[in-house]
Parts: C-alpha cells; sequence; structure tokens
C-alpha cells in the first residue's frame, strides 16, 4: 500500500478509539466545518458515561498511515438498527470529519467505508449544521436518503458586544450598556479558570445550574453523575487544548455565576451556565453578563460565528440573532429504502405529537416542568 492509498476501516473497540486521539486532534483542526462537538476530548469523554459495550461503530479513512476522515458513529437496536452519532443528546451538533486537503477523495472513500458499515442499518445523523461535511456526503449518497428538520440554533457574528449592540434598535442598545454597567458598577468580576481548576469549578457550575432552575423545570440529564462526569473530562482536555474556556463570575470572593464556553477553528458557542438565583434577585442581567464575556472570547478567536446554540428561547431574540435550523439526515443502502421510510415516518409522527403537546395542550407542559422540578429536588445518586 503506497502513502498515498486511501482505505477506509471500521473502528469497534473504544481502547482503539482513545489511542486516536493525537491524529484526531490534528484532523479536527484540519477540517474547517467541524464543531466542538466533534473533538476527540468531547466524544471519548462522552463515551466513557454514555458509550455501550459493543456498540462503538466509527468509519475511518486514512490516507498511508494518516488519518483523513472519520464518522464517530454507534449501533443501536431501538427501534430498529440505527447508526447514530456519537455525543447524541447533549451534542448541539453533529458531523463528520474530513480533512480540507483532498476532501472529495477522502469523502468517496468514507462514503465507501459508511455503506460496508450500514449493510443492515440505516444512518441516522442528527444535529447536522448547514455547511456541515455530512450535507456534502448526504448530497452524493448512491442509496436511500431523507432529509428532515431538527433542532433550530441561534447564532450572531463573533463580534464584541459593542457591536453586537449595533445590531438593535438604539434604545434597547441603551438599556444593555445600563445593564452592562451595573453589573460592573457591582464589583462582578470574570476569570478564566486553568486546567488544574477545571474539576472544583465545573461542580460550581453544575450546582448554580441546578439553584437557577429549581422549581421552574430542568433537563434532568444535566443532575446525573454521568453527565458531570462527562463535563469534568471534556472540559479539563478541552481547556487545556484550548477548545474551551471554563468561566468564573465572582462578587465579593463568592462564585455567583460560571459557563463553559466551547471553541471550535469558525465557531465558539456557550454551551452551559449556572447563576445564583440571588443575581435576578438583585435586578442582574445575567445573559447579558455572559453573552458580553462569551462576545470578547468569540472575537477573540478570529473564527465566524458566536452561537446560542440550541433552542429558540425569546431571550434570544434580543440580541437579533439568524436562526439556523439543523438537519436530520437519513441514508441507507438501497436494499433498505423500506426501512429508511420507515424511521422517517417515526420520527415525523413524534414531532408532530411533541408539537401538539407545546401547542395545544400546556397544562402537560407544565405537569412536565413541575415534575422535572421534583426530581431535580431529589439528590442524585
Amino acid at each position: 500500500m503506497t502513502r498515498d492509498t486511501l482505505h477506509a476501516t471500521l473502528c469497534r473497540e473504544p481502547q482503539d478509539f482513545a489511542q486516536l486521539r493525537d491524529a484526531w486532534d490534528a484532523l479536527h483542526r484540519r477540517c474547517a466545518a467541524a464543531t466542538p462537538f466533534q473533538s476527540h476530548a468531547w466524544l471519548s469523554s462522552w463515551w466513557l458515561s454514555y458509550g455501550a459495550e459493543g456498540r462503538l461503530r466509527t468509519v475511518l479513512v486514512r490516507r498511508g498511515d494518516r488519518l483523513v476522515g472519520a464518522a464517530p458513529l454507534m449501533l443501536v437496536h431501538a427501534p430498529m438498527p440505527l447508526l447514530v452519532p456519537v455525543g447524541l443528546g447533549i451534542s448541539d451538533y453533529f458531523d463528520v470529519l474530513v480533512d480540507d486537503d483532498g476532501a472529495k477523495e477522502t469523502l468517496r472513500a468514507l462514503r465507501h467505508g459508511l455503506r460496508r458499515a450500514a449493510r443492515h442499518a440505516v444512518i441516522d445523523m442528527r444535529e447536522v449544521r448547514p455547511g456541515a461535511v455530512a450535507e456534502e456526503l448526504y448530497d452524493t449518497w448512491p442509496g436511500a436518503r431523507r432529509r428532515l428538520q431538527d433542532s433550530t440554533c441561534m447564532e450572531l457574528p463573533a463580534s464584541p458586544i459593542d457591536e453586537l449592540t449595533r445590531r438593535m434598535a438604539s434604545s434597547r442598545a441603551q438599556r444593555i450598556r445600563a445593564k452592562l454597567r451595573k453589573i460592573d458598577a457591582m464589583g462582578i468580576e470574570s476569570r478564566v479558570v486553568a486546567e488544574h481548576e477545571v474539576s472544583d469549578t465545573v461542580a460550581h457550575l453544575l450546582r448554580l445550574h441546578e439553584l437557577q432552575w429549581r422549581g421552574r423545570g430542568i433537563n434532568v440529564e444535566h443532575l446525573r453523575p454521568r453527565f458531570a462526569a462527562h463535563l469534568e473530562r471534556a472540559a479539563r482536555r478541552m481547556v487545556r487544548d484550548g477548545d474551551a474556556a471554563l468561566t468564573e463570575f465572582r462578587q465579593d470572593g463568592e462564585v455567583v455565576a460560571a459557563k463553559l464556553t466551547v471553541h471550535s477553528g469558525r465557531l465558539t458557542g456557550g454551551y452551559l451556565y449556572g447563576a445564583d438565583p440571588v443575581l435576578r434577585e438583585r435586578k442582574v442581567d445575567v445573559t447579558t453578563m455572559l453573552l458580553r464575556h462569551d462576545a470578547h472570547l468569540a472575537a477573540g478567536s478570529g473564527g465566524e460565528v458566536l452561537s446560542l446554540l440550541r433552542g429558540s428561547e425569546a431571550y434570544k431574540d434580543h440580541w437579533r440573532p439568524q436562526p439556523v435550523t439543523n438537519s436530520r439526515l437519513l441514508l441507507a443502502n438501497p436494499a433498505l429504502q423500506p426501512l429508511l421510510r420507515l424511521r422517517a415516518t417515526q420520527v415525523t409522527s413524534r414531532d408532530w405529537a411533541a408539537r401538539t403537546v407545546v401547542e395545544q395542550l400546556p397544562a402537560a407542559r407544565d405537569w412536565r416542568a413541575r415534575w422535572n422540578s421534583r426530581r431535580a429536588s431529589t439528590p442524585a445518586h
């Protein structure tokens, strides 16, 4: 085999995936479309918390000994055989990785490897951001395929807060500047922590996150030990590698808020934060405080986008962001076209039912929020 030969293999063992660390990190840096959720630190930590034995199915493409392409997937059997993203559920974006140098040839080899890996399964790629490499994979897929809508993300330019306020009406911009002056007058200071401080700061973040949502419903996954373990592991390595910033906000020496911000070549995103409810009692605009910090990090990163990540909550609209809808891409070999159609029907039916509950049955939504609040008040074991 010559050094220019492309060959695809299937990585099924977690220990083999762990050993890809340096090669994967280098590929991640050479793929301009990659998001932070395709970093080896994020994916390998996710697998330690959420992976199931015998289910890893990551397709790798090498040019000689050099890793030039990768599709981090895993096999699930319910409700049918599916290849789904590693990182599913708590990752805001999914993509495959392809070296920008020789991308067309690498994508062809990756497509061939995926067709072999998916002989008996439908590929279900969730949260594919517009412009992702996976979109080109979808466009050139020779078998059955279907594109569905997934989550909406909100995006701003990677600009300092002063430039972002210029996008607003003058009256709103004045209110934002007044809120920022109040934050500064109250002596709230931000500090990006070092790698050796990550464990303590993640603990502060999750404690404050639970406090801020108490009584209002919460994503219960954020309370579970497996999520805490994942977040600490991933953040420690991503902070060290420059792929994340973990920030404490202190007032009178006490941590009153904490925020994890993730980076990739083109994109900076605010992933998760926690804030002491006392800040809201003191009329501190927490989201404005955090956005100023994220805008500063994004502007200094050399990237293009400050993503507010999944969700179209009303408070995000104040900044006039661009709504960007992720895609859900279903792919299958021609013989599995009926299975792909069944999967698409399942997904669209479930999404319709969820929208109906939200739009027409607000009592059910309130019940869910109360239920999550009760679960949040029960100590995790």
